[in-house]
């Protein structure tokens, strides 16, 4: 036997089903709560990573020379030594960057000053430009990506970010 359908029953406007969901208090995030640093540094870490790997992809020069050229631009001439030690590398490893740098003509070695048994490592004119433009390229790759995938307020959200990470570093 089926049974009658039923009628509908006209609902009071304060009935519960009528009323929005609100979360309950335990379920929305108190603004007070700060994230646990150590999940924190952990995304921060893989998501930088990820953008330097993916930046690094059209690079002319390898990661170690780029470092190398980087330094001997910021602070001037250096001793294959002091390069080894900044860049926390054995000295037989840095002589062969050095020489693969020399090589291919963006740095020159010239002696020293005051100690001519040293040779200090200097930055070519070439070699400066090879490492500016490596840098323009990747700023500019960021920069296409920011224009075509953040909007104005995320953009203005990454500018507070960067002064964060200054902060860390």
């Amino acid at each position: 036997m089926t049974s009658p359908p039923e009628t509908p029953v006209p609902q009071d406007a304060t009935d519960p089903q009528d009323v929005p969901d609100v979360p309950d208090a335990q379920d929305v995030p108190d603004p007070q709560d700060a994230p646990d640093p150590l999940e924190l540094a952990a995304d921060l870490r893989t998501a930088v990573g990820h953008l330097v790997r993916t930046l690094r992809t059209d690079d002319a020069l390898p990661q170690n020379q780029a470092s190398v050229l980087g330094l001997l631009v910021r602070e001037g001439p250096s001793t294959t030594s002091e390069l080894a030690a900044r860049q926390r590398v054995r000295h037989q490893s840095m002589a062969r960057t050095v020489a693969l740098l020399t090589d291919a003509g963006l740095v020159h070695q010239e002696r020293h000053a005051t100690d001519g048994r040293k040779l200090l490592v200097a930055a070519t004119a070439a070699g400066t430009a090879a490492l500016l433009a490596q840098r323009a390229r990747r700023e500019g790759r960021i920069a296409a990506a920011i224009t075509e995938r953040l909007s104005a307020e995320e953009q203005r959200q990454l500018r507070c970010g960067i002064e964060l990470l200054r902060r860390l570093a």
